[in-house]
């Protein structure tokens, strides 16, 4: 592929989001018959003699011979008229693709030009469904797939979500190898997994590694819980199928860690059901909706849950309702801890978002929310993230003039209280630094209290004790610190 500076090789890429609610029409996919719950295996030593299991490895030779005639390679060509003096691509594989590839668009012809992606994917369905990335087909004119027998079909694109990355494509054919889909949520980090995809345009390229982590986040990605493995992932593999030893999907390879361009040991890869719940909706309807609840939320550490009084860290913190949202309507509130969506645990806030959007907009959901000492159960409608952003607008942290200033001595903390009756952080240290105060923070509450004065702070950390939340505004963002009293 050549898209490698601004999707596969960078974490500044544009990444995907989350999982999506089903659609009445879902897309009929191959469920792993029994031959699929064979493990691949192999035995280097013979059982000892005390019953103990010789050593075993891995047998991705097995499995790449069974299920490798599902994937697929994929040249997606955008139709580009320029002028024959036309600078040529700063691609640095462009050249490379041009000679490893021969059927490749010429793009020094005079006069005219083609940019083009390299990527992989996989067969869904026998009659020619097939799962890819999103950014390997984006803008392209014409999108050709190469079977793993040779044969060449064009492919139609049925739609894409920018958000996940997952894009369902459809070629006019029969009787085509499938996957088996498997289910991300039995991985487990240290477990083997394969890859398969045409890195750099090598095709059907296999490489095998671990799966070093689960429900991983990513900068400005929240919403799509990444399988993070060690597996060789490199420009080209985009969109081709993650197994595991059972030869079945779990994962469709996206994005990698890299500081230098190349494969750094940090690959990530979509949860299949996440791809398959995009799928469905594509088929039917063309387009992905989700649902949304209107927090901005954070994770709760240990000091913060020690001041709310949790036993331990878990769920997510809400540190901002979004005006008019499902969330206020519905009658959540800042400083409230949801702990369940109906009725499954979220253990930390990066569980929240991704739930919300698997569910469709125009669902009530049940939240278990713990809220100043009580576990509450408040039901909300969600509304739909196609019509209002899921992100809060910035506001302005506007400031007054200072009026007098007082000390917090025992977390080391320095406050002035503002003409606009704010109290704002002047200096801290010891304690109120560790807890990360710092110079220019706006105090909004304390302990779950407002407060606008020297009198109103006193009172609230009077009664909160010793384990401190203090809600915080920071650049027009607001955030929960804990300080927590010797």
């Amino acid at each position: 592929m050549t898209k490698t500076k601004k999707t596969l090789i960078s974490l500044a890429a544009t990444l995907a989001l989350a999982a999506c609610g089903k659609e009445d029409k879902p897309l009929s996919l191959p469920q792993p018959p029994a031959a699929a719950s064979e493990t691949f295996i192999t035995h280097t030593e013979p059982p000892k003699a005390d019953g103990t299991v010789g050593m075993m490895l891995p047998d991705f030779a097995r499995l790449v011979a069974r299920e490798g005639g599902a994937v697929v390679n994929i040249q997606a060509v955008r139709d580009q008229n320029g002028d024959s003096g036309e600078e040529e691509s700063d691609d640095p594989f462009s050249e490379f693709f041009r000679r490893l590839t021969p059927n490749a668009p010429d793009f020094s012809d005079e006069g005219s030009s083609e940019a083009a992606n390299f990527g992989s994917g996989f067969i869904i369905s026998p009659d020619g469904y097939i799962l890819t990335n999103t950014h390997v087909i984006k803008g392209m004119d014409n999108i050709k797939v190469t079977l793993n027998d040779k044969r060449e079909y064009p492919a139609k694109l049925v739609g894409s979500d920018e958000k996940s990355d997952v894009a369902l494509l459809k070629i006019d054919a029969a009787d085509l190898p499938t996957v088996k889909i498997g289910n991300p949520e039995e991985l487990k980090p240290g477990e083997w997994v394969a890859a398969i995809g045409a890195p750099f345009g090598f095709e059907n390229s296999v490489t095998a590694g671990i799966v070093s982590a689960k429900n991983r986040t990513l900068p400005d990605d929240g919403y799509m819980p990444f399988i993070q493995t060690d597996v060789a992932i490199n420009p080209g593999n985009s969109g081709g199928p993650l197994f595991n030893l059972k030869g079945q999907v779990v994962g469709i390879n996206s994005q990698i860690y890299s500081r230098s361009g190349g494969f750094m040991g940090i690959s990530f890869a979509i949860p299949i059901n996440v791809a398959v719940n995009v799928a469905d909706q594509l088929k039917a309807t063309g387009k992905v909706q989700r649902g949304q609840l209107g927090v901005v939320i954070q994770e709760v550490s240990f000091d913060l849950a020690k001041s709310f009084g949790l036993d331990k860290p878990a769920g997510a913190l809400v540190a901002k309702v979004v005006s008019g949202s499902p969330a206020e309507q519905g009658g959540i509130q800042v400083g409230d801890i949801i702990r369940s969506v109906n009725g499954s645990e979220v253990r930390s806030s990066g569980d929240l978002p991704m739930t919300i959007s698997s569910l469709a907009p125009g669902q009530t959901v049940k939240l278990g929310v713990w809220r100043k000492g009580k576990l509450l159960e408040i039901a909300v409608k969600l509304g739909n993230q196609g019509e209002a952003s899921a992100k809060a607008e910035r506001e302005k942290a506007g400031r007054g003039n200072s009026i007098g200033g007082f000390e917090f001595a025992a977390a080391g903390l320095s406050l002035t209280v503002e003409s606009d009756n704010s109290i704002v952080v002047s200096g801290a240290k010891g304690i109120a630094y560790h807890a990360g105060l710092r110079r220019g923070d706006i105090l909004l509450e304390v302990g779950g209290r407002p407060v606008h004065s020297q009198d109103d702070f006193n009172a609230a950390v009077a009664e909160a004790g010793k384990n401190i939340p203090m809600l915080v505004k920071r650049g027009g963002n607001t955030l929960f610190l804990a300080v927590i009293l010797p």
